[in-house]
């Protein structure tokens, strides 16, 4: 890299006086420093891209090895149920040679019935004590019997 010390830039300064003169300095100085911001911000930019295919590609090679893994299982899988599947006829076969067949009929489970709208159910969850201790009012009360249940004796 190059090494610019204090003193070489003193002698730079001095020497860019000297050559663009007092009234063209401090133009030329912002010009300058915002051509160094610009070459910055495109050298971060170009950093950050470099960066981002980086993560990119490895994150390509652990899915192609999480893929890859998944297979591997899936196809043990498989092997292990056609084995099973075997197995599991062969006894079967001997089992219905041994025992006669049988005239048992599976009940019929009861069907599902969504409970609606119905919104006495959805409040039942909640425990009475709660209820109680929240003031949670059990009963609607009119404004004429609230005042009479609650006028000051």
């Amino acid at each position: 890299m190059i090494d610019i010390g204090l003193s070489k830039m003193a002698l730079i300064g001095a020497v860019a006086l000297i050559v663009i003169g007092p009234e063209k300095l401090p133009r030329v100085a912002r010009t300058v420093g915002t051509l160094l911001g610009k070459a910055q911000r495109y050298v971060n930019d170009v950093k950050s891209e470099v960066n981002r295919s980086m993560e990119l590609d490895e994150l390509r090679k652990m899915k192609d090895t999480v893929e890859s893994a998944a297979r591997d299982v899936h196809q043990s899988v498989q092997t292990h149920a056609s084995e099973f599947q075997s197995s599991w006829d062969s006894g079967q076969d001997s089992a219905n040679s041994i025992a006669p067949p049988s005239t048992h009929v599976e009940p019929v489970p009861p069907q599902y019935r969504h409970p609606g709208k119905n919104w006495r159910v959805k409040r039942g969850a909640t425990p009475q004590w709660y209820k109680a201790r929240a003031g949670v009012r059990g009963k609607v009360l009119s404004g004429a019997a609230r005042v009479a249940r609650y006028r000051p004796k």
